[in-house]
């Protein structure tokens, strides 16, 4: 017997990550669920596509360069002679750039955009848009957080381009200054695409932004006819610095190579804080080049980078502190009501949030699913069995893909309605050419009202439940999962769940969010209507059936609701994690039974039944959690079918390879 080596004797074959877009069982049952045949057949061949593109080898590439090669300050010390230096640049490494202008090339912002894709998906366009961006989240390296501000700073400032009474409200400049930026974030052109920066967090409030300290003082730059002298942002493209000039220091900004910002600040005592767009840079035509030649360039507009931050995961997005001083800004909306204007900003980035916790997860499942293809363990007495023959760790990728699938039903179920309210109110919508196969369309008069709710609660409970299944991804892979697999890419769920972690706490930490689920359900002017909503919810959803399962979710409704009209305001907010994720639980109860109704089969029934038994909808639970209830055929076939599909892993053969695909 020959003694084994570093290269000789037994070495794992590779796993081999297929295209989710296809090998994904939720997803596709997402897609069939919610968008019509018609689109959905039209839509398949790009996604499907774009799902082979975020797997090649050049992508793995430029995430492991991001990773390792993280952003850096250059310019921020002094030169040899002690001067201080008069131009600091942010540097992030090619991996990065390449990653964001591959995002920007395949639209993942601009497709929400573009007129013919609108006119053509009308309310669904979300939906498509986010199917794409859930394929491409866990080879991005965190490039779609500068995008998703991207796809919330266009949103804001389409409304006040679009909306006449908003529109009515600027200014020619104003327009012409809206109009530029839009087209910047809106384009597919690598050179010409921005990203926004959205600079809420300081260090006395956190998520409080009533505690903001920067402060915007209107300081309009004299009247001239001299177009020489007009203060610009952009000399080529003749764009002018805005009134206002903004002080102050931002705690975190997550998107510091961006090209502008959507900002909040305070103008006066006693007020809100208002909202404003700014650019990063200026023209100076008094600047000098270190190597002399011709004056004029851009500087920073204002901002000086204090420092970045080192962070748990992200590493390859460049955080920053950032002191203002004299910023130049253009406001957007009216004084004091920035709360407004940056919440359509929050219901985008909060979706790309919970989107992009729901992307690491569904390709760590599928890492996951692949491994147990290919690696065999012991059975006893010398035996040895592919993993997925194991019936202990086949039902635990079974119960780890039903609860990935009842949170893929809320995050999609909530897009849709984010579609929906979007197409509501904006003068291109068009009426869809098919009739949605859920019956879960709300009355136009519910959808504010059921967004509202939603918009919180979504991310509070799918933010933070993702965070220990995106672990036992991990672990089902034992000590090489949580290895740091640069050489391996598409194996590297120790990165994945790093990332995972950071969507429980930006856009707002999970109490915060349930905290302002609570608000909203209790606001005193519109809260009964959000609880109405719910309510035609839960009866549309459940109307027709019959049996103990609708009996008991009808039951944890009722009960939810009289907490909700009968609590007050302040005995409900200490219980708001408990109240807004049971009120989660429940939606996706509602959803299961909407999703088996409409697409019938062995497998979503099993799922359902073992998620309802988990989460307190099972029999005699009344809404108690319970033990799964065993029936017969629930064994590894059945667990097979769930987690790879019905009939279980196709193109298996001796030794568990897969015939016809090359490793990666």
């Amino acid at each position: 017997m020959e003694p084994s080596s570093a290269n000789t004797g037994f070495i794992q074959q590779q796993p081999i990550i297929k295209n989710q877009f296809h090998e994904d069982v939720s997803l596709q049952r997402i897609a069939k669920l919610y968008l019509p045949p018609t689109l959905l057949s039209s839509a398949t061949p790009e996604i499907s596509q774009l799902g082979d593109a975020v797997l090649h080898p050049q992508i793995l590439d430029w995430i492991t360069d991001s990773e390792r090669n993280v952003p850096y300050l250059r310019g921020s010390g002094r030169d040899a002679f002690g001067r201080p230096s008069s131009k600091q640049e942010l540097i992030v490494t090619e991996g990065w750039r390449k990653l964001q202008e591959f995002g920007f090339a395949n639209g993942v912002v601009a497709i929400n955009y573009d007129p013919a894709f609108a006119s053509k998906n009308g309310p669904y366009a979300r939906l498509i848009q986010f199917m794409r961006c859930h394929l491409w989240e866990a080879s991005c390296a965190n490039t779609l957080c500068p995008a998703a501000m991207q796809d919330g700073a266009a949103r804001l400032l389409q409304r006040h381009l679009t909306t006449p009474k908003l529109a009515g409200n600027l200014s020619e400049t104003e327009k012409r200054v809206f109009r530029n930026a839009y087209e910047h974030l809106t384009s597919r052109d690598p050179r010409y695409t921005w990203t926004s920066g959205q600079w809420m967090t300081e260090r006395a409030g956190g998520s409080d932004v009533s505690q903001t300290e920067t402060v915007a003082v209107y300081d309009p730059f004299p009247t001239t006819t001299d177009s020489e002298q007009v203060p610009l942002a952009s000399k080529q493209e003749n764009i002018p610095l805005g009134p206002w000039s903004i002080s102050g220091f931002k705690w975190f900004s997550s998107a510091t190579d961006s090209q502008m910002t959507i900002l909040l600040a305070k103008t006066r005592p006693g007020m809100g804080v208002s909202a404003f767009f700014a650019p990063m840079r200026r023209w100076n035509p008094d600047l000098v080049s270190p190597t002399g030649g011709e004056r004029g360039g851009t500087e920073l507009n204002g901002i000086t980078i204090s420092r970045l931050k080192n962070k748990f995961g992200t590493v390859g997005l460049p955080t920053a502190e950032l002191e203002l001083k004299g910023m130049r800004g253009w406001l957007i909306g009216k004084e004091g009501e920035g709360i407004k204007e940056i919440s359509t900003i929050l219901n985008i980035t909060r979706v790309h949030t919970t989107v992009s916790s729901m992307g690491y997860l569904g390709r760590g499942i599928g890492v996951a699913k692949a491994y147990a293809l290919v690696r065999e363990a012991g059975v006893g007495k010398g035996r040895r069995l592919p993993l997925y023959k194991h019936p202990l760790h086949m039902r635990t990728l079974a119960n780890l893909t039903s609860e990935y699938h009842g949170l893929m039903l809320l995050t999609f179920y909530t897009l849709y309605i984010l579609g929906l309210d979007e197409h509501r109110s904006s003068t291109t919508t068009t009426t869809s050419p098919d009739t949605p196969q859920t019956p879960l369309t709300p009355p136009p008069s519910l959808v504010p009202h059921l967004l509202r709710t939603l918009s919180s609660l979504h991310k509070s409970f799918i933010c933070h439940s993702c965070v220990p299944l995106s672990f036992a991804c991990m672990e089902s892979l034992g000590g090489v999962g949580y290895l740091v697999n640069s050489e391996s890419e598409h194996l590297n769920l120790s990165r994945i769940f790093r990332d995972a972690c950071v969507g429980a706490i930006w856009e707002g930490t999970t109490d915060v969010l349930a905290s302002d689920t609570v608000r909203a359900l209790k606001h005193p002017a519109v809260g009964k209507e959000g609880v109405q909503a719910l309510d035609w919810f839960v009866g549309e959803g459940l109307k027709g059936g019959e049996g103990g399962e609708v009996e008991r979710i009808k039951t944890v409704w009722e009960g939810l609701k009289r907490r909700l009209e009968r609590g007050k305001q302040e005995e409900l907010l200490p219980e708001a994690r408990g109240l807004t994720h049971r009120l989660a639980e429940m939606l996706i109860a509602v959803l299961w039974v909407v999703d088996a109704r409409v697409r019938p089969g062995r497998e979503v029934e099993g799922m359902k039944r073992r998620w309802m038994a988990k989460h307190g909808f099972g029999p005699g639970s009344c809404g108690d959690r319970e033990e799964e209830v065993k029936v017969e055929g629930d064994g590894l076939e059945l667990d097979l079918a769930i987690v790879y599909g019905e009939g279980g892993p196709k193109g298996i053969v001796e030794g568990g390879s897969v015939p016809g695909v090359s490793k990666l």
